[in-house]
C-alpha cells in the first residue's frame, strides 16, 4: 500500500465481503442505472452546493481534476469520480495513479471486468508497482480467478513485503485453492505486521483491501486458531462464532486444536456455538447456557 490505507473497508470486513455480480447480466444495466441514480443524485441539495466548486475538465489541471475525483468519491459519487479521473488522465495526469484510482472505483461500481483493464495498463506502465499488482489480484480475485490473483498478489508481496494487506490477500488467494498451510503462513505474516489488518476492509482509499474466500467457515477458523495462539479471547469468540454461522464442525475441529482446546470451557464459546446453530436452523436457542458467567461476565 502506498501512504493511504483501506478503511471503510476488506471489505468492516463484513466478513471482509464484497459482492460479486454476474459480469452478464450486471452489464445490461449499467447505462441505465447509472444515468438513473446521476440524476436523482445531481437533482439533491448536497450536489447544487458541490457543484458550483467542480474545477473545469477543459482546463483546470490535471491534479485538481484529481482531487476533486477523490472528495467525490469519498461522498459515494462513483460515477461523476469516475469521469474527472478520466479528465484528470485526458489533461496529462498521472497515468499510473490515475489507472489505479479508475480501477479502484469501478470495483466499487462492481464493474471488474473494466478494472482489470486498468490495474493491468497501471502494472504495463510501472512493473514494480506493487499496488497495481495487488489490485489486480483483486479483480481476478472477484473474477473467479484465483490462481491468477494468487499470481498478481505474489507480485505485490515480493515488491512490499511490509504490507500487512497484500499479505492478508495473499492468504485469502491461498486458501480459495486450497493451499491452507500457505494461507496460514500468510495470515500470521499480516498480523505481526498489523494487529488490526482483518478489521478493516471494503472499498475506500488505494488498496483493494481482504476479500471473502468462499471456504469462509475454514477461513474463520483458521483465523480462531491464530486469534489463540496470541490468547486474544475476544477474536477467538468472534471468529469462532462466525465460523459456527457458516456451518463449520466447530466444536469438533477445536478438541483437536492445541491453542482452542481449552477454549471449549468457556462458557461464551457454548452460547456463541448455540446462538449460530439457532441462526442456521431457525430455532429459538435454549435459554439453559444464557446465565451470567463467574469467570466472564
Amino acid at each position: 500500500m502506498i501512504a493511504k490505507r483501506f478503511l471503510t473497508p476488506l471489505l468492516s470486513i463484513a466478513l471482509m465481503t464484497l459482492p460479486v455480480i454476474p459480469t452478464g447480466a450486471r452489464a445490461q444495466d449499467f447505462s441505465k442505472d447509472e444515468s438513473v441514480n446521476r440524476a436523482l443524485r445531481h437533482a439533491t441539495p448536497e450536489w447544487a452546493n458541490m457543484a458550483p466548486h467542480m474545477p473545469d475538465p477543459a482546463t483546470a489541471a490535471p491534479e485538481l481534476l484529481a482531487q476533486a475525483a477523490d472528495v467525490l468519491r469519498a461522498r459515494r459519487m462513483q460515477d461523476d469520480a469516475l469521469d474527472f479521473y478520466r479528465y484528470a488522465l485526458k489533461r496529462g495526469g498521472d497515468e499510473v495513479k490515475l489507472q489505479n484510482d479508475i480501477g479502484v472505483t469501478l470495483l466499487e461500481l462492481n464493474r471488474a471486468v473494466e478494472a482489470r483493464v486498468a490495474f493491468k495498463r497501471a502494472v504495463q506502465l510501472k512493473p514494480k508497482y506493487a499496488q497495481g499488482w495487488n489490485n489486480l489480484g483483486a479483480a481476478e480475485y472477484i473474477l473467479g480467478n484465483p490462481k491468477g490473483a494468487l499470481s498478481n498478489y505474489l507480485r505485490a508481496v515480493k515488491l512490499d513485503k511490509k504490507s500487512a494487506v497484500f499479505r492478508a490477500n495473499l492468504g485469502t488467494a491461498y486458501f480459495e485453492v486450497k493451499d491452507y498451510e500457505s494461507g496460514r503462513a500468510e495470515f500470521e505474516k499480516a498480523l505481526k505486521l498489523d494487529r488490526n489488518v482483518f478489521q478493516s476492509g471494503g472499498w475506500a482509499g488505494v488498496d483493494a483491501h481482504v476479500l471473502s474466500t468462499s471456504d469462509r467457515g475454514r477461513y474463520c477458523f483458521e483465523m480462531a486458531k491464530m486469534s489463540a495462539k496470541q490468547h486474544d479471547d475476544d477474536n477467538v469468540l468472534r471468529w469462532i462464532a462466525r465460523a459456527s454461522e457458516a456451518g463449520y464442525d466447530v466444536k469438533s475441529q477445536m478438541s483437536l486444536d492445541k491453542d482452542l482446546y481449552p477454549y471449549l470451557k468457556d462458557r461464551r464459546i457454548l452460547i456463541a456455538m448455540q446462538n449460530a446453530k439457532a441462526i442456521r436452523t431457525g430455532q429459538v436457542p435454549d435459554s439453559g447456557l444464557a446465565g451470567p458467567d463467574p469467570e466472564h461476565p
